[in-house]
């Protein structure tokens, strides 16, 4: 007995003395959390300050299972107010190994308040910040998207996260036995830091009206698609950058006409895709400025040399076509383009050479990503001249044989209007930190693709394509516009019904460029010839934008609609390729000839 009573006076003296401090620190840490506090999302603007992202704190609800004195009953209060399932939650909560769990993310202020009023002992609500998009489904492809942890999943808020997402925080509280705070307990607070905020090249106003004629042009011409994209010629500034889904046959609850044949049942609409630097396409006639543009530089031609052209040509036993049939004409390099015309285009390719086509395909951009920064980005697809066929100086000269991005063409016409000198587009102007310090972001360098004699000449020449040739419909009251149509026909070439890709590109004024546009439609049905279908929503654009801009007109308003109907831009017949391996085969299968 005395030694039992002796073993127990040690033990007591043993835990009151040596072993004191470590108990006391076991308790504490029982009674001690540690809170993570998400840092709030950098915000995203457009270059006006117009709200296109922002993060607004909500209430999320978690609990800590440790705390939780009666987990079924804790769940049957919570599901009606949280609207899960009663089962879930009992689960959530009976997890003694764990010390926090989710039980419902970014609640509304009424949820909040109906858990609050529970008064459940280990069941607490934080502050998070939940991403918010104001504008809608405005330029959604560009912005992209945060998930609910906060975290970019997609366009720039993934590209610019580490700028966006700031840093998180911490707070330690001491809790009793029953899960409530101890007031006079342990407690300290690390804040988190805000992410910087992100200011656009993008205009809300003209990203606006470029999606809604967008949207309108793919559903009266009911292509799959479309995309547009606006800069600002100075600078390379993005103004604007829409992309359209349109709505197929096929889709679910399509009607029929009385002659049974399918129409939509509803408009187009968005998608999440940001095509003009995602989607890479066969350009068709577009590309022609860059084939006659390296031949003006190389000294072979100038805008008034004639050619003796034929309606079709014959290049490694395929024969090629302009869009019409028409008499042997004697045209000048200013009337190929004018008339978009393959045959014409094909011969001066052919006096360029295969090595200097391809150097200035690359010089313009082609091949390469850029530089504007988007997530996805694609390079475009060009062949090696190592690996022409046969016929690819017949395909490639017109723009078939390889693929581009709509910015990517986009940026060869911005090139040409800024007089040869390229400048890399950018869609982000700005960032502003948590102190409100605003830094600008670094612009690319500029760079010579051709002297300005070559750019001069080709500006002249691509305003005519709009004053009298297939870019009739492109014109815009009151402004001198400079551009060029193309369609293209897309694979399988040679199997009916055929689907083309149609576009238009140019800038204005042409005098003294301010803005140039792109707009490209996907496989519209009926009228396909770009200068029918992409020029009327390149004027409709390009003259809201020119207004926005208050861009003073170049001649008088009276003079400058449109008139007459421009001719037709695609040949009748394939010409397929021989030869031609990797992913680019299937580009140099052949060309419908585009215009």
């Amino acid at each position: 007995m005395v030694v039992l009573l002796v073993a127990v006076v040690v033990r007591a003296a043993a835990v009151q003395g040596m072993d004191r401090d470590r108990y006391a620190e076991a308790g504490l840490d029982q009674r001690v959390r540690t809170i993570h506090l998400p840092a709030q999302r950098g915000s995203i603007f457009d270059r006006n300050g117009s709200d296109l992202a922002l993060s607004v704190p909500q209430s999320t609800v978690w609990a800590d299972p440790t705390q939780v004195r009666d987990p079924a009953a804790a769940a049957e209060a919570l599901a009606p107010v949280l609207d899960r399932d009663a089962a879930g939650l009992r689960r959530a909560l009976s997890t003694p190994d764990r010390e926090f769990v989710y039980l419902a993310r970014q609640v509304d202020d009424a949820t909040a308040r109906a858990v609050e009023d529970l008064d459940i002992p280990g069941v607490s609500l934080l502050d998070e910040p939940k991403r918010f998009y104001p504008a809608g489904d405005l330029a959604a492809p560009v912005l992209g998207i945060a998930g609910i942890d906060n975290v970019g999943l997609g366009g720039l808020e993934l590209a610019y996260e580490d700028v966006l997402r700031g840093r998180p925080g911490e707070m330690v509280v001491e809790r009793d036995p029953q899960g409530r705070e101890i007031s006079q307990g342990v407690r300290s607070r690390k804040p988190a830091e805000r992410g910087q905020d992100l200011v656009l090249t993008l205009d809300q106003s003209l990203q606006y009206q470029a999606q809604q004629v967008l949207l309108q042009q793919v559903d009266a011409t009911e292509a799959k698609g479309g995309m547009a994209v606006v800069a600002d010629v100075r600078t390379g500034a993005i103004l604007a950058m829409a992309s359209v889904d349109g709505a197929p046959d096929e889709q679910e609850g399509a009607t029929t006409d009385p002659a049974g044949n399918a129409t939509r049942s509803r408009p187009a609409g968005h998608t999440a895709r940001n095509r003009p630097v995602t989607d890479v396409f066969e350009p068709g006639s577009t590309n022609k400025v860059v084939t006659i543009s390296a031949a003006i530089e190389a000294g072979l031609v100038g805008p008034s040399t004639r050619f003796t052209v034929p309606d079709s040509i014959e290049v490694a036993g395929r024969t090629f076509h302009d869009a019409e049939e028409h008499p042997v004409a004697w045209w000048t390099v200013s009337d190929i383009l004018r008339e978009s015309s393959n045959v014409g285009t094909i011969k001066i390719g052919r006096m360029l050479g295969k090595e200097r086509l391809d150097s200035a395909l690359r010089s313009f951009g082609f091949g390469t990503r850029t530089g504007v920064g988007f997530p996805g980005e694609a390079e475009g697809i060009l062949i090696d001249p190592s690996r022409y066929s046969g016929t690819s100086m017949a395909t490639v000269p017109v723009g078939n044989g390889l693929a581009v991005t709509a910015l990517q063409m986009l940026d060869v016409y911005v090139t040409l209007a800024r007089g040869g000198v390229a400048v890399p587009p950018r869609l982000v102007e700005a960032t502003i930190d948590a102190e409100g310090r605003r830094r600008s972001t670094a612009r690319g360098e500029e760079h010579r693709v051709v002297s300005a004699r070559t750019a001069e000449a080709m500006v002249g020449m691509l305003t005519r394509v709009v004053e009298d040739g297939t870019g009739r419909n492109a014109a815009v009251p009151g402004y001198t516009v400079a551009g060029k149509t193309g369609t293209a026909r897309k694979a399988p070439y040679d199997h009916p019904p055929y689907q083309y890709v149609s576009s238009f590109v140019g800038f204005a004024p042409a005098e003294a460029p301010r803005l140039a546009a792109i707009v490209v439609l996907d496989s519209p049905e009926g009228l396909i010839y770009g200068g029918d279908v992409a020029a009327p929503a390149f004027s409709r654009i390009m003259q809201y934008a020119l207004r926005l801009e208050q861009v003073p007109p170049t001649r008088p308003i009276e003079g400058a609609a449109a008139t007459g109907v421009p001719p037709t831009e695609v040949s009748g017949a394939p010409a397929p390729v021989a030869g031609g391996r990797g992913p680019a085969a299937s580009l140099t299968g052949t060309t419908p000839g585009t215009g």
